[in-house]
């Protein structure tokens, strides 16, 4: 009965190998071990998961998908998108240019009219023009960047919208 209960605690030690870690990788087989220059590792047992093979996937999903359509209709859909998007922007350009307009009017270079309690609050009238200020920034920011978006798109020179100079040639520095 001694002897079962020692070839009980021996025999899952000597079925244990020992095991080397190198880097993130963990073998037990001491040759490769000693080619990486791997450590052994001490103390208790490690878990080992078995990952999937990810090209037997990529091959089943393949094989299962529909055929795709030629790329001639994928360049016809992705021209027509693009149009789209360009027209998109050209309106938004076109927007965002009346609002600029609208804020320069609003702002008035700087020299708004007082309204109401404004001409009794000077303080009250200063955060006004400076809100003015910020609206006009802001509205010739939007303008620079759908023109940038536009001149990415190759679509600079087909813009509907009239050549206007930039914001900063047309007005004076704004404060």
């Amino acid at each position: 009965m001694v002897a079962c209960t020692v070839v009980a605690c021996v025999l899952p030690v000597l079925a244990q190998d020992r095991i080397f870690r190198c880097g993130n990788e963990y073998t037990n087989d001491a040759n490769v071990a000693k080619a990486k220059g791997c450590k052994p590792l001490e103390g208790g047992n490690i878990t080992i998961i078995q990952g999937t093979n990810p090209q037997a996937t990529t091959n089943r999903a393949s094989r299962s998908s529909a055929p795709r359509s030629p790329t001639r209709s994928d360049s016809a859909e992705q021209r027509a998108r693009d149009s789209d998007a360009q027209q998109i922007l050209e309106a938004e350009l076109r927007k965002a240019e009346d609002r600029l307009e609208q804020a320069k009017k609003a702002y008035a270079n700087g020299q708004p009219e007082k309204v109401g309690i404004e001409s009794r609050n000077h303080q009250r009238y200063l955060d006004r023009v400076a809100e003015l200020k910020a609206g006009v920034d802001r509205a010739e920011a939007d303008v620079a960047g759908l023109k940038r978006e536009l001149q990415r798109m190759g679509a600079s020179s087909t813009s509907p919208t009239p050549a206007s100079p930039s914001p900063a040639a047309t007005s004076p520095s704004v404060q």
